[in-house]
């Protein structure tokens, strides 16, 4: 047995250090591995079927809505991206430039594109003449580089993977619904998908994208307290449209500027899964986004007529779930182990003794409890255990973030709520930037969102400077 704690004990508890599990968690889960290249991961064949999953299901979800994919270049040259100033300014110091051509100098530097706005609008502002020709409602998914100083696995490296949506509009009214129609696919995908309850709301303007009129975000909290932005939508009205020249002719043939929006998921979201939902034993995995939702592990596999059964079993369920049979010749201590680690969320253990009495036990990953089930009866129970989990998995989330939000009427309470108890704190806030930047620098605590849902009155004014209030903030320790 002590072989088979070990896969275990390699992981740091939460208690004892949350950043050390978080790393344990990720590497010893088989998501990832460090590459030769500082700040940039290799994402393994567990930690990628989940961005797949991810992926397909976001896209399903775009399509929905009238989204086209297509690709844009990975280079973009200096001289595009510095049609945009405020933008460039934004992303001047992450920004990765190729000098060489192979052995010759270039004669104009290109960015490694650390976002795709300015070559959207070069491509919008050839094809768009007519207001026949609107909307266009495009997304990519590819990779972008943004030179960051300190890297987390998923969730901070120099090179990571994400879809950007970018639209163009002949309103700003179109605009605007579509920056929030993207804004609510998405905070619908994390609580539906991945069972991660979210806040949807307004960026400050000092937190919003650079080249923005507004930004909106959904933003969830992690286990230890700490805010994460899971997903973002932009309203760039005419921002970008007017530097680059983007226009039409309207139906009185009168020249216009288009309205554009943009709006971006990342493999960040792998790691929000993770702290969200992970415990001492690893990886905690919603069944509608786990690679492996079922894994069947046979008892005693080397007498007679376990492991066909087993197979047969697992290729039963493989009709109805996403199943792996784990025929390897490990003790089914450290299977158990290792499907925890992993996250699946249900394990089917299967000896000859259940066998002879036709049934087999059904282990939930979430909650660690053991069910009975006739073997006859695995085509039913097991998707509807897969749906139990998936929903309860949230409930607990939601009961977690609600649980860990606290009210603060003035800047002692703030204080004191910043240093002593993790989680969300609402405030009101009187729109002043100085008052951002001092709860920043004296509180090591950001803005995260004016929220849709929330705009309770819970003081005439802000908590900061004590002027009369006005917007509901919710606050946080992000990462």
């Amino acid at each position: 047995m002590a072989k088979d704690k070990k896969l275990v004990e390699a992981i740091t508890s939460m208690s004892e250090d949350f950043a050390q599990w978080y790393t344990d968690v990720v590497v010893k889960a088989d998501l990832i591995a460090y590459s030769s290249v500082k700040g940039c991961m290799i994402i393994k064949p567990d930690g990628y079927a989940i961005w797949e999953n991810i992926q397909h299901e976001l896209d399903r979800r775009f399509k929905e809505t009238g989204v086209q994919n297509v690709y844009m270049p990975m280079f973009i040259p200096e001289s595009l991206l510095q049609v945009e100033k405020d933008h460039v300014e934004g992303f001047a110091p992450e920004v990765a430039w190729v000098t060489h051509g192979g052995l010759n100098e270039l004669q104009e530097r290109l960015c490694v594109r650390p976002t795709s706005e300015t070559l959207f609008c070069d491509f919008y502002k050839d094809i768009i003449q007519s207001h026949r020709d609107l909307p266009k409602v495009y997304n990519q998914w590819c990779s972008v580089v943004r030179w960051e100083k300190e890297t987390r696995p998923f969730l901070r490296s120099r090179e990571f993977l994400w879809q950007e949506g970018h639209t163009a509009h002949a309103t700003a009214e179109e605009a605007e619904e579509r920056t929030i129609q993207m804004l609510n696919l998405y905070a619908d995908f994390c609580e539906e998908v991945l069972a991660m309850p979210v806040v949807r709301g307004q960026k400050t303007e000092k937190e919003k994208f650079a080249g923005a009129e507004a930004t909106y975000t959904i933003e969830a909290l992690m286990h230890d307290g700490k805010a994460l932005q899971s997903g973002t939508s932009h309203n760039f009205g005419t921002n970008f449209s007017k530097p680059f020249g983007i226009q039409y002719t309207d139906k009185n043939n009168q020249l216009q500027y288009v309205y554009q929006t943009s709006w971006g998921m990342t493999t960040r979201l792998i790691g929000a899964i993770i702290m969200v939902h992970g415990d001492d034993s690893g990886l905690v995995l919603p069944p509608r986004i786990a690679p492996t939702q079922v894994v069947v592990i046979p008892i005693q596999q080397r007498k007679e007529g376990v492991l066909e059964k087993a197979a047969e079993v697992s290729e039963r369920l493989g009709k109805v779930a996403r199943t792996k049979l784990d025929d390897s010749d490990k003790s089914p201590g450290w299977k158990f182990s290792e499907a925890e680690m992993r996250g699946i969320p249900v394990r089917v253990e299967l000896g000859p003794k259940d066998i002879e009495a036709g049934k087999c036990v059904l282990v939930r990953r979430d909650t660690r409890e053991k069910i009975e089930c006739a073997l006859d009866d695995l085509e039913s129970v097991v998707p509807a255990l897969l749906e139990q989990i998936q929903k309860e998995m949230f409930e607990r989330a939601k009961a977690h973030r609600d649980s860990h939000i606290y009210d603060a009427h003035n800047y002692d309470e703030f204080r004191e709520i910043a240093n002593t108890k993790p989680g969300f704190i609402r405030a009101m806030w009187c729109g002043d930037v100085a008052c951002e930047n001092k709860i920043k620098e004296d509180l090591a605590v950001t803005s995260r969102c004016m929220p849709f849902n929330d705009q309770e009155h819970i003081s005439d004014v802000c908590a900061c400077c004590g002027k009369p209030a006005k917007k509901l903030v919710y606050w946080g320790k992000a990462y």
